[in-house]
């Protein structure tokens, strides 16, 4: 299958739907942590979405804020992908769209969160040199410097 790459072309239904489908990806699931439709409506409004799409399906998804001017930098709130689609670089592909999206719109940084237990994610962010700069509770906190 050959997959289409996109910025801020998924509907807030689109989204909702992804969202719902990789629920269960979440540990905890992500309806145990917060309201999806609500989280939707968000990711829709206040977000710059990087998306992944295979036969009209959102299949990937990741959801940034770029909304922190003053110090130049963007929180990546949401990274998600359908099940049958992991492990195969569509997260690579949207994690360097997000990073390209930074430096050609002059942020210093990108920050994240992630559950410690989560290695594969911490692993793969790693590999696009985020850097641990510290731990909350069960939460590793990591950070991207753009050049």
């Amino acid at each position: 299958m050959k997959f289409q790459y996109t910025t801020n072309v998924a509907t807030e239904k689109q989204i909702f739907l992804h969202l719902k489908e990789c629920d269960d990806n979440f540990t905890p699931p992500l309806d145990e942590k917060l309201n999806i439709l609500e989280y939707s409506k968000k990711l829709s409004n206040y977000s710059v979405k990087f998306e992944a799409w295979g036969d009209g399906v959102l299949i990937g998804l990741i959801s940034t804020y770029f909304n922190d001017i003053k110090n130049k930098t963007g929180f990546i709130t949401n990274v998600s992908i359908l099940k049958e689609y992991m492990g195969i670089g569509i997260a690579s592909r949207l994690l360097n769209m997000c990073v390209e999206y930074a430096d050609k719109n002059n942020f210093r940084e990108i920050t994240l969160e992630v559950k410690e237990y989560n290695s594969i994610a911490i692993i793969l962010y790693q590999k696009f040199n985020f850097t641990i700069y510290g731990v909350k509770d069960d939460t590793v906190l990591m950070k991207r410097q753009i050049l």
